[in-house]
């Protein structure tokens, strides 16, 4: 089977991290966002995985060259020259997505977390028999966004409505998809949206299903949904194998520690942190829902709460960084600096408090 990912553009939403990495190469609970899926992929038996990627695909092949030959999976680009939407990227990477075995591929978004239940997803669509099948998830407030609405007991989709302001349902799209060769032949090579113009023709012809997605479903392409997605996401791990969380006196709640990382006396970690490889917690530092990346230093008596430490940056002792601030790649926050929502731009040095949000160039 393969698999193509869409990875788009610049990561505008995530910046200062993605000036310094494209967005699917960011961390996420110790390991690039995209490798989430590729791994996940890889063990329902995808052998080939194509990404779709206007910037910088140069960055992105080098990267996951090296874990190519540690998964076993061949990752390929296949590169726009304009962007094509969501749909138009298919057409593109047609020729390699087809190869005549008639075989289901997958279509994943590149910026979802979730539990990934592609076996799951692969039997269901064989047993429907329609042609394409599209993974939703359960919202709160479904206004936000456009709404699958299906038969409860087929999965059948009769239809999309975007942004209802009545309520007609609460299931949205989950920008997980598995579909037959067939559906290529609805899309043209131009910009074009698989939401708004493929599926509803496909619903038309009755020949779409939608899966419930079972767990927690996160699209972490912005800050706010980074930490919430992490939060969800430990706490699928507690479920499903609690042995890869730190356990100790000084952990609170869900907290993941590369090996690597070293922590002080005195801390007090957690819930919903993750310390990359190679940080550095001083004594008596206090974390929560943050993320400190690989090669990060926090301090003695740092405290960082709601917030990213990017890669090799530091936070100076008794300096106090929280309500999502978002440090790039190595950025310097003195000692004693409060930063309430600062967004740093890579290569900074911070030597005064950031009293309210603000970008920091």
């Amino acid at each position: 089977m393969k698999a193509l990912i869409l990875v788009g553009g610049f990561g505008t939403r995530l910046r200062p991290l993605t000036l310094s990495v494209p967005k699917p190469l960011v961390d996420f609970a110790n390991k690039p966002m995209i490798l989430h899926q590729i791994e996940a992929l890889k063990e329902v038996g995808v052998t080939e995985v194509v990404l779709a990627i206007n910037y910088q695909p140069e960055v992105m092949l080098n990267f996951l060259k090296e874990f190519e030959t540690k998964i076993g999976i061949t990752i390929t680009c296949s590169q726009e020259t304009e962007p094509l939407g969501t749909a138009g990227p298919l057409a593109l990477a047609r020729d390699k997505l087809v190869d005549g075995s008639g075989e289901p591929f997958f279509v994943l978004n590149s910026d979802v977390i979730s539990e990934y239940p592609f076996a799951e997803l692969v039997k269901f669509h064989k047993s429907h028999g329609g042609e394409a099948t599209i993974m939703v998830t359960k919202v709160d407030e479904p206004s936000k966004y456009g709404v699958v609405v299906m038969e409860e007991e087929t999965g059948k989709v009769e239809r999309f409505v975007e942004k209802p302001k009545v309520f007609v349902g609460n299931k949205i799209n989950a920008g997980i998809y598995l579909l037959n060769p067939s559906v290529l032949d609805l899309i043209e090579l131009r910009p074009t949206s698989i939401e708004k113009e493929v599926f509803p023709k496909i619903a038309a012809d009755q020949n779409l299903f939608a899966m419930v997605l079972p767990g927690f479903w996160m699209d972490i392409g912005q800050p706010k949904d980074y930490i919430t997605g992490l939060r969800l996401y430990l706490d699928s791990i507690r479920k499903k194998s609690s042995a890869k969380l730190a356990i100790g006196s000084h952990f609170i709640g869900n907290v993941l520690v590369h090996e690597t990382a070293v922590i002080g006396e005195g801390c007090l970690i957690g819930p919903d942190v993750a310390i990359g490889p190679g940080c550095v917690v001083e004594s008596g530092v206090r974390l929560s829902r943050c993320t400190v990346m690989r090669g990060a230093r926090v301090k003695n008596h740092a405290c960082v709460s709601s917030s990213i430490i990017g890669w090799h940056s530091t936070v100076g002792q008794w300096a106090r960084v929280e309500n999502m601030t978002i440090l790039g790649e190595d950025v310097h926050v003195g000692d004693e600096v409060y930063s309430n929502g600062g967004v740093v731009l890579p290569h900074k040095e911070i030597k005064s408090s950031i009293l309210k949000p603000e970008i920091v160039m």
